[in-house]
């Protein structure tokens, strides 16, 4: 038999499509185990996560990672980075946790453990602050809740791959850490929104910046462009050819970036700028393109939005 040819498994004339088609390749997926102790900052960091886009559960039994693990693994999930808050306000669950990452470690998931600290003094004035009993506390003092709370945590603190003491830190450099942690940092860029609007239908309730355009010709007063908006290049060349205009784009957008890059630098990550006219129609909507054309060639990240097109 080992002289024969080998069968012919493939119809003659028809491809062995299977043979030489390569099988996919594995989604790699990130697994972020968030604990530490309670007043540490684990939900500031949960909310870190969040804005750079992983998919965060809070307060999840330990047993529960492997199901949602199972599933962002799955072929075809779009989850691919998950982080999840697991801590000792799961009662007696949170002793599973030890057992759940011996079985990650078995089957070859990857994961890593960020854990939040803070002294004691620091966690006591936390919590009375927000004038809440520590998790642990009982009918003692907030002190005790914190020790027991060190005892538990003892073996999870030995074996975390990043440990963040949040003693002397706000909340923007505890965010940075989470960031610098979960190598988000240079991922993340800052989010720009560009907003037309028209001042007679109200200023935007989350603008950051507004600009008034209202000082250029108004087309609405030419009966050809009056039907047209700042979208099309007749009204976008007319506005734009407005003395002063592309003058004032190139300025302000010269302008913005030492704030674009301090919002970056505390940690504000999104963005609204609103660019005003009378209607809304004309020469926000053609100003607020080429602002967003601008800062898309300096390679910043913009939406652009007309909020108030089609009202009148």
């Amino acid at each position: 038999m080992s002289d024969e040819e080998a069968p012919m498994t493939v119809p003659q004339g028809i491809p062995a499509v299977e043979a030489s088609t390569p099988a996919p390749e594995p989604v790699s997926s990130e697994v972020l185990i968030i604990t530490g102790m309670s007043g540490a900052g684990r939900s500031r960091a949960a909310m870190v996560l969040e804005d750079l886009d992983w998919y965060v559960v809070d307060n999840l039994p330990p047993k529960m990672l492997i199901p949602l693990v199972d599933m962002m693994t799955r072929s075809g999930s779009a989850i691919t980075r998950v982080g999840a808050v697991v801590d000792v306000r799961g009662r007696e669950f949170f002793n599973d946790l030890t057992d759940v990452l011996a079985r990650f470690r078995k089957r070859g998931i990857a994961y890593r453990i960020l854990f939040l600290d803070a002294s004691d003094e620091v966690l006591v004035r936390r919590f009375e602050q927000v004038r809440r009993p520590h998790p642990l506390q009982g009918e003692g003092r907030i002190l005790d809740g914190i020790g027991n709370e060190r005892n538990l945590l003892r073996a999870i603190l030995e074996r975390s791959d990043v440990i963040v003491d949040t003693s002397e830190l706000n909340v923007h450099d505890l965010a940075r850490e989470v960031r610098s942690a979960v190598g988000g940092a240079s991922q993340e860029g800052l989010r720009i929104n560009v907003v037309s609007f028209g001042f007679k239908y109200g200023i935007p309730l989350d603008a950051d910046h507004v600009v008034d355009m209202r000082f250029l010709s108004n087309p609405y007063w030419i009966t050809e462009l009056r039907h047209l908006t700042g979208r099309d290049a007749p009204v976008r060349d007319f506005v734009l050819a407005r003395p002063g205009a592309q003058e004032f784009v190139e300025r302000y957008v010269a302008a913005l970036e030492p704030v674009l890059s301090g919002y970056l630098n505390e940690e504000k990550r999104y963005v609204t700028i609103a660019i005003g006219c009378t209607g809304g129609k004309h020469r926000s909507v053609a100003v607020s393109e080429e602002i967003a054309r601008i800062l898309r060639e300096r390679g910043h990240r913009v939406a652009v939005t007309a909020r108030d097109l089609g009202k009148e």
